[in-house]
């Protein structure tokens, strides 16, 4: 817990802000929200992140209107999804507000990756060392010889005499 709390809130709001920032034009943002959501959830858990309220999102599912929940971290702001209590402790600001604009950053993508993967113990599934594993030459061209796996002299043959 000790690495956590050494990451300033700053620096992990410009890492959430770059990963936000290639989410929405990444081809599968999946992941990239999902620990975006994960690091947001840790920070309001060690009250280093407050919600702000509910905003009307500019982007409605299937044609319906429906809400994300604003959160502040540091001078920044992001919108994840709300949970039931939210709509029932927080106020609904309305329409998105245009206002909230998130100062610039110059965060590379993995670099943001590697500060949020080390704020919220993230490893990748199945990444364990691998083992060097020699694989057996074959070759659709290259059939080889029995000549030479006989057994000789032959143990035993198979005519009867």
């Amino acid at each position: 817990m000790a690495i956590k709390e050494t990451i300033p809130v700053h620096e992990l709001a410009q890492a959430l802000y770059s990963i936000n920032r290639h989410a929405k034009t990444a081809p599968e943002p999946k992941h990239l929200y999902h620990i975006k959501k994960e690091t947001i959830n840790r920070l309001l858990k060690e009250k280093r992140a407050e919600k702000v309220g509910l905003h009307f999102s500019d982007h409605p599912k299937f044609s319906n209107q429906h809400s994300t929940l604003l959160i502040k971290v540091a001078d920044y702001y992001f919108h994840i999804p709300p949970t039931k209590d939210d709509f029932k402790q927080l106020s609904h600001l309305g329409k998105l507000d245009q206002s909230y604009r998130n100062p610039q950053s110059k965060m590379s993508l993995s670099q943001a990756k590697k500060i949020v993967y080390n704020y919220i113990d993230w490893q990748p599934p199945g990444k364990k060392k691998r083992t060097v594993s020699r694989r057996k030459y074959s070759s659709s061209y290259f059939t080889p010889s029995s000549l030479g796996k006989m057994e000789w002299p032959p143990a035993k043959t198979h005519r009867n005499r």
